[in-house]
């Protein structure tokens, strides 16, 4: 049953769980889903037409339906919003699966963001420059990231050595096969 639980990938903005998200599903033969792209096709709007409309909260409170809709079902690998942490009841339904932490200082963020056009289109959190905003949001969900986590990975490390990175975790973790697998035998090779 171990090999079912979802894999919930948790992180800032721009740490890189969408790509290692469906790095990690292709590897393991499993559903990919993006949380905050399940928010835009539930609710019809944009990150930034919701928080324009209602405020973050209305923002949190979409993706926190989306994500007890997702946790119904197993298997998954899921890139959460990187404010996904925020409500306990969110960190009580990542807990059931495995959950990898994507670490990264914040300079490294801020340049990803800066080099990518659609991430930095979403609304600010704070009235900051970006690398303030970012380091000030980091120091807020810090605890939180790593309340939730079962393994801390270097975001900053280059894909391929993440995805390998990621891949050991979840094998350490009890959740390597692909979904409803069972257990794999002992000497088997590429599993």
């Amino acid at each position: 049953m171990s090999g079912e639980r979802n894999i919930y990938l948790i992180g800032a903005r721009a740490s890189g769980k969408t790509t290692l998200g469906r790095k990690l599903a292709a590897r393991l033969k499993r559903l990919f889903v993006d949380t905050d792209r399940r928010v835009r096709l539930a609710t019809g709007k944009s990150v930034a037409e919701l928080v324009a409309e209602g405020g973050w909260p209305a923002f949190r409170e979409a993706e926190g339906v989306v994500l007890a809709e997702v946790a119904v079902f197993s298997g998954q690998v899921v890139s959460c919003g990187g404010g996904i942490v925020l409500e306990e009841d969110n960190r009580e339904l990542l807990q059931r699966g495995i959950v990898l932490y994507l670490q990264a200082p914040a300079e490294i963020l801020a340049g990803r963001l800066m080099r990518n056009p659609i991430e930095a289109q979403r609304p600010p959190l704070t009235g900051d420059g970006v690398v303030d905003e970012i380091t000030r949001v980091l120091d807020e969900r810090e605890p939180l990231y790593r309340g939730c986590a079962n393994a801390v990975l270097p975001a900053d490390a280059p894909l391929p050595e993440l995805t390998e990175l990621a891949l050991a975790e979840i094998a350490r973790l009890g959740g390597g096969g692909p979904a409803g697998a069972k257990a794999a035998s002992a000497g088997r090779p590429g599993v």
